[in-house]
C-alpha cells in the first residue's frame, strides 16, 4: 500500500513536469532558431546560452538556500506560473511584431532564474516522495523523459515554425506550464519538519554551512571541479550546434533538428538502460565510464569533415546514450548522499559550481568560433572527458565517494 502511495504521488508529479519540459524545449528550439535565422551569428548564440546560464552560477544557490526554507511545492508552483506569464509575454510582442533580440534575450534570462528555484526544489522533493532504494532508477526515467523531448521538441517546433505564427508557437509552454500547476496542486509534497528559525541566521550564514557540508564530502567537490572543466568546453559546442549545422555540413532547421533528435532518442535509450539495471554497485564508476563514451561521441563529431552528418548524426546519438546515465547516477548519488533538510542549498551550490565554467567557455567561443571554427570546442571536449573517464578509476577519493553515512531527519505529518 505505501509503495503504490509513493509511486502514484511521485509519478503525479512526474508526468506534469514532464509535459512542462516539452512546452519548454519547443520553445526554446523556436527561440534558438529564430536568433540562428535572424542573426546568424555564433557571438548571438553564446551570448543566449549565457543568458540561460547567469544565474545558474550567481542565483542558484541563493535560490537553494531559500527552497530549504519555503515550502517547496509552492516554489514548483509559483516558478511554472511565472513562467508561463513571461511567455505570454513575449506572444504578444511576437504578435505586435515588436520583438527584438533583447527581449528574447531578456526573457532568456528570466525564466532561467525561475528554473533556478525550481530545479533544487523538485529534486530535494523528490528524495522525500522516493525510496533510496529506487532514486537512481528514478533519474533514469527523468533521463528518459528528457531525451523524448528533445525527440519530439526540434521537429515539432521546426513544422510548427513552418506552419504557424511563431506567437502560436510559444502558446504550447503556456498550455503545458498549466499542466504542470494542475499536477502539482493534486498531491501532497513530503517536507521537512522545520525547526525553530533563529533570528540571527542569515542566507549567508546557511550558504556557508552547505559550502562545509560539501567541502566535508572531498568526493563531491571534486566531482564538482571535473565538470565544471567539462562543462568549459561542452557547453560552447553544443550551443553552437545550429551553426555547425549550416556552415559546416550544409544543413537547414531540419538537419539541425534530426541532430537533436538523435541525441533524444539516445537520451531515453539511455535513461531506460539506467531506470532499468540502476547502475553499478559504485554508480560513480558507472558515471565515468559514460563519461568515456561521450567523450568519444563528442570528438567524433568535432573530426568530421563536411560529407560527414550521418556519422555526426550517430555520435549525437552515442552522446545522447551515455548523458543521461551520467546525470541520472550523479544525481542519486547526491540525493543519498545529502542531508534531507540541507539538499536544496548543497544541490545549488553544486548545480552552480558545476556551471560556472560555462559563460566564461561561451563568451570566449563566439568571437573564436567566428575566427577559427566551430570544431575546436567538440575536439577539445571529447579529449577531456576520455582523460577524466580513465584517470578517475585511478582516485580513491572519487571511487568510494559513496561511502559515508547520512544523518535522517523529521518530515512532517501528511494531511
Amino acid at each position: 500500500m505505501e509503495k503504490d502511495r509513493w509511486a502514484r504521488r511521485f509519478f503525479t508529479v512526474w508526468t506534469g513536469q514532464a509535459f512542462s519540459l516539452l512546452g519548454s524545449q519547443l520553445v526554446q528550439f523556436a527561440l534558438i532558431w529564430w536568433l540562428t535565422v535572424e542573426t546568424g551569428s555564433a557571438t548571438i548564440l553564446t551570448l543566449a546560452s549565457v543568458m540561460g546560464i547567469l544565474p545558474q552560477v550567481f542565483l542558484t544557490p541563493f535560490a537553494g538556500a531559500l527552497v530549504d526554507r519555503w515550502k517547496r511545492r509552492r516554489v514548483m508552483i509559483v516558478a511554472d506560473g511565472l513562467t508561463a506569464i513571461l511567455t505570454l509575454v513575449l506572444m504578444i510582442m511576437f504578435a505586435l511584431g515588436s520583438v527584438g533580440v533583447v527581449h528574447i534575450m531578456a526573457v532568456l534570462l528570466l525564466r532561467s532564474i525561475l528554473s533556478g528555484f525550481h530545479w533544487p526544489a523538485m529534486q530535494a522533493s523528490t528524495s522525500l516522495m522516493v525510496p533510496k532504494a529506487h532514486l537512481a532508477r528514478v533519474s533514469g526515467l527523468n533521463e528518459s523523459v528528457r531525451g523524448m523531448a528533445s525527440i519530439a521538441a526540434p521537429p515539432l517546433g521546426a513544422v510548427l515554425i513552418a506552419a504557424l505564427p511563431m506567437y502560436l508557437v510559444l502558446s504550447v509552454d503556456i498550455i503545458t506550464a498549466l499542466i504542470a500547476i494542475i499536477a502539482l496542486l493534486a498531491v501532497y509534497i513530503p517536507e521537512v519538519r522545520k525547526a525553530t528559525v533563529d533570528s540571527r541566521s542569515t542566507i549567508s550564514s546557511e550558504l556557508k554551512d552547505a559550502w562545509r557540508y560539501l567541502c566535508s564530502w572531498r568526493g563531491a567537490l571534486l566531482l564538482m571541479l571535473i565538470f565544471m572543466l567539462i562543462n568549459f568546453l561542452i557547453n560552447p559546442a553544443f550551443a553552437l550546434l545550429p551553426l555547425l549545422t549550416v556552415q559546416h555540413f550544409g544543413g537547414g532547421a531540419l538537419e539541425y533538428a534530426a541532430l537533436e533528435s538523435m541525441a533524444g532518442l539516445g537520451m531515453v535509450l539511455g535513461g531506460l538502460v539506467l531506470g532499468v539495471w540502476g547502475g553499478s554497485s559504485r554508480k560513480v564508476m558507472t558515471c565515468m565510464a559514460a563519461t568515456g563514451v561521450c567523450g568519444a561521441g563528442v570528438l567524433t563529431i568535432g573530426i568530421l569533415p563536411p560529407n560527414g552528418y550521418i556519422v555526426a548524426a550517430i555520435g549525437c546519438l552515442v552522446i545522447g546514450l551515455a548523458l543521461p546515465i551520467i546525470n541520472g547516477t550523479i544525481v542519486a548519488i547526491m540525493q543519498r548522499g545529502i542531508r534531507a533538510d540541507m539538499q536544496g542549498r548543497v544541490l545549488a551550490i553544486l548545480g552552480a559550481g558545476v556551471t560556472a565554467m560555462s559563460p566564461v567557455g561561451l563568451l570566449l567561443a563566439g568571437p573564436l568560433s567566428d575566427g577559427v571554427g566551430i570544431q575546436v570546442w567538440f575536439i577539445g571536449g571529447g579529449i577531456v572527458m576520455l582523460l577524466t573517464a580513465i584517470g578517475s578509476a585511478f582516485l580513491p577519493v572519487i571511487t568510494r565517494m559513496e561511502d559515508r553515512e547520512v544523518e535522517e531527519v523529521p518530515l512532517e505529518t501528511a494531511p
